[in-house]
């Protein structure tokens, strides 16, 4: 039967936010997981996604969007080790003005 929905039970019934959110928590406590929110896990695959190079649209696709600028926009979190290249590109610059001026 198909209900036009993502997420049905074995008789076709819709499944709601609560009964999946409550099904996840229950296989993160079976595999010894921390608990995270769901949102929070998504934001966390499409980041790790995009850090490893998938390209913007890929990732709007598995995130289910549309446009790429609603995925990058509040999906893709960088993190402390993500900024890492950066502070270390800009330390390089500062280091490089100390001794040539």
């Amino acid at each position: 039967m198909d209900s036009g929905y993502i997420c049905v039970n074995e008789a076709g019934e819709v499944r709601t936010t609560k009964q999946l959110r409550t099904r996840a928590y229950k296989l993160m406590e079976e595999a010894e997981l921390r608990r995270a929110r769901l949102y929070d896990a998504r934001a966390s695959c499409v980041t790790y996604l995009a850090n490893d190079g998938v390209p913007d649209h890929l990732l709007a696709r598995w995130a289910g969007h549309t446009n790429v600028k609603t995925t990058k926009r509040w999906y893709v979190k960088p993190d402390v080790e993500d900024l890492r290249g950066a502070a270390t590109t800009w330390g390089g610059l500062h280091s490089a003005q100390e001794g040539g001026v």
